[in-house]
């Protein structure tokens, strides 16, 4: 756990605007759970603290990088295993 944040920091993951957070992107995320029959749970965590993805390779370099601008903001899939492909990592079946 990064329970200080300097990677987060490092990375440029700062606090996200209000707006960010619970903007339409968010409430759409949410009403797609729902629609699943999840339930959003309560956290203690720093909801405004934004995330994003970091690809890391064996050898220790960074190879894919991405700051969300808010909760609903990820890479796909798709993005992810090209940006490993691109890193020289071999995909098992």
């Amino acid at each position: 756990m990064d329970e200080s944040r300097t990677l987060y920091h490092a990375f440029g993951m700062l606090h996200g605007r209000w707006q960010d957070i619970w903007g339409l992107p968010t409430w759409w995320a949410y009403l797609k759970e729902l629609a699943r029959g999840k339930l959003p749970r309560a956290t203690l965590a720093d909801t405004s603290q934004l995330g994003g993805d970091v690809l890391v390779d064996p050898t220790g370099i960074v190879r894919f990088v991405h700051v969300g601008n808010g909760p609903a903001d990820r890479p796909s899939i798709a993005t992810l295993l090209r940006a490993r492909r691109e890193a020289g990592a071999v995909e098992r079946p």
